[in-house]
């Protein structure tokens, strides 16, 4: 047991000492500029920090196998005690809202109000700082019926008096009712009958399910963009994906 013990104490050392060592030459790469390429430019989440660059060519990638690759997913996992993002000198960075469900898009209002799209609980929420503190003090549901997956939202007409907010779902475009201030949406979804996946006549769904909306400066045009379907087919299923389609609104 004491040797084991002794050994584990040792690894441990080195560890630290490992780590303090990245962490110093990456935080001087940041500061010099330094490009890493190569093998260095392969690391993970330890070797991120502002500044660092990476080039990552053909030649460093591992060469072409038949064997079945892992499917290696994300996990999210509780933030440590302690930890914090890292930020260039003379920033700083501070949590502004948590507890949501696969936050995926934000956008501000004309009067300030914060816009939240949570994608999987198919809900665009409102955050408001009445305090003016830097943090909102008021969580409103916006809406919550007729959205599938929404991601992209966008206001209309552009300007500081919008009369619609515009939600792009994973299938088509619908938009809510709304004036400077609203914290609910005035009325029901409106189906705008641009249809994006699903359907004989529609784009085939699945893949990237995400779709943005944005529309031109003086608001005559409406732009949606829709993902390929998987990330290396080039097939019938590919067909009017990877797109940005245009619309009268």
């Amino acid at each position: 047991m004491e040797t084991r013990c002794g050994v584990h104490s040792v690894s441990c050392a080195i560890f630290i000492a490992a780590t303090f060592s990245l962490s110093v030459s990456i935080r001087a790469a940041a500061e010099n500029g330094t490009l890493l390429t190569g093998k260095a430019a392969m690391g993970d989440w330890t070797s991120d920090a502002p500044g660092v660059r990476r080039k990552i060519t053909d030649t460093d990638l591992p060469a072409p196998s038949s064997n079945i690759l892992a499917i290696n997913r994300a996990h999210v996992v509780e933030r440590p005690a302690g930890a914090q993002l890292r930020v260039p000198p003379g920033f700083t960075i501070e949590l502004y809202a948590g507890g949501f469900r696969d936050p995926r898009f934000l956008l501000t209002a004309p009067n300030g109000d914060v816009f939240v799209v949570e994608s999987r609980a198919n809900q665009i929420k409102v955050l408001r700082d009445t305090k003016h503190a830097g943090k909102p003090d008021v969580t409103e549901i916006f809406a919550e019926q007729g959205l599938n997956k929404p991601f992209g939202i966008a206001f209309y007409p552009p300007g500081d008096d919008p009369q619609f907010l515009y939600v792009a779902n994973t299938e088509g475009v619908i938009r809510f009712p709304y004036r400077n201030g609203d914290l609910k949406a005035r009325g029901p979804a409106e189906d705008l009958g641009a249809h994006l996946s699903g359907g004989a006549a529609r784009l085939r769904s699945g893949g990237h399910w995400t779709r943005d909306i944005i529309f031109s400066p003086d608001g005559k045009k409406m732009y949606v963009s829709i993902g390929s379907r998987s990330n290396v087919s080039d097939n019938a299923a590919e067909a009017d994906r990877a797109r940005i389609f245009e619309f009268n609104p």
